[in-house]
């Protein structure tokens, strides 16, 4: 069975540092763009990051660029989520999500195969 099974949420004061994990199984890892997505309460869900499958492209938000790191370790089949000077507008729960692909575009959140069942990260001011 396919499973992302992502950790590392919690409760953090702004300015604080959160490091997700979600690790693979079930699938070829290194066969895939790996993302994290967020819920924010009251909004839509919005990619934070994503990585190609050989960590040398990333894509970043706007707001999570210049603090957060995406990167992978294909051997482990995990791919983390750095979070640096973290804010209350990062509160919300952390998809991460796979597609199988060699290439290095955006898509939408459809277009990936496989989902974790997210981590709540909570910022308070």
């Amino acid at each position: 069975d396919v499973q992302l099974q992502a950790s590392g949420g919690g409760s953090v004061q702004t300015g604080g540092y959160r490091r997700l994990s979600c690790v693979a199984s079930g699938f070829i890892f290194r066969t895939t763009t790996m993302a994290w997505d967020r819920q924010v309460p009251g909004k839509g869900r919005e990619r934070v990051a994503h990585i190609t499958y050989s960590g040398q492209t990333h894509y970043y938000e706007d707001s999570a660029k210049g603090r957060f790191t995406i990167s992978r370790d294909n051997a482990k089949n995990t791919v983390y989520l750095e979070m640096n000077s973290l804010k209350p507008d990062d509160t919300g729960v952390y998809y991460c999500a796979a597609m199988h692909t060699y290439d290095y575009y955006w898509y939408p959140r459809g277009e990936y195969d496989y989902w974790g069942q997210g981590t709540q990260v909570t910022v308070s001011s």
